[in-house]
């Protein structure tokens, strides 16, 4: 696990701890080429420069999200707005998460992408990539 992402961890409760392996674990497990790193304050992993799946700390829960996930066509994601087309699910407990499907939503990250590595140079015009 990258230091930063374990120093993450780190500041956590015990509980957001827990979730917090559960879902690096599964990441890198189901996402083996995408590279983990803190970006804007919470893990995020890339593919290609690209941010695919990150999770932070909000009042909420455990907010995990994928920054492609408004296309995903899964059940459980939610749209959080009409701009970007990123989707969330919040988690209060490691029993919330049902790894099942996790891991499909992982695997949609890799066949559904946005081209956000690039938003800046084309002036907040997203472009689809797969």
């Amino acid at each position: 696990m990258n230091a930063d992402i374990r120093a993450y961890h780190q500041t956590l409760s015990g509980s957001d701890q827990a979730i917090c392996a559960l879902l690096s674990e599964t990441i890198t497990h189901e996402l083996p080429e995408a590279e983990g790193k803190v970006w804007h304050g919470h893990p995020v992993w890339f593919i290609e420069g690209n941010p695919i799946v990150g999770y932070s700390r909000q009042k909420a829960g455990m907010r995990l999200m994928f920054w492609s996930g408004a296309d995903f066509g899964e059940e459980g994601l939610e749209v959080r707005g009409a701009e970007f087309k990123d989707a969330s699910v919040f988690f209060t407990d490691l029993s919330d998460i049902d790894v099942q499907d996790l891991r499909r939503w992982l695997q949609r990250s890799r066949e559904v992408q946005w081209d956000y590595k690039n938003l800046v140079k084309r002036k907040g015009r997203l472009e689809r990539l797969k």
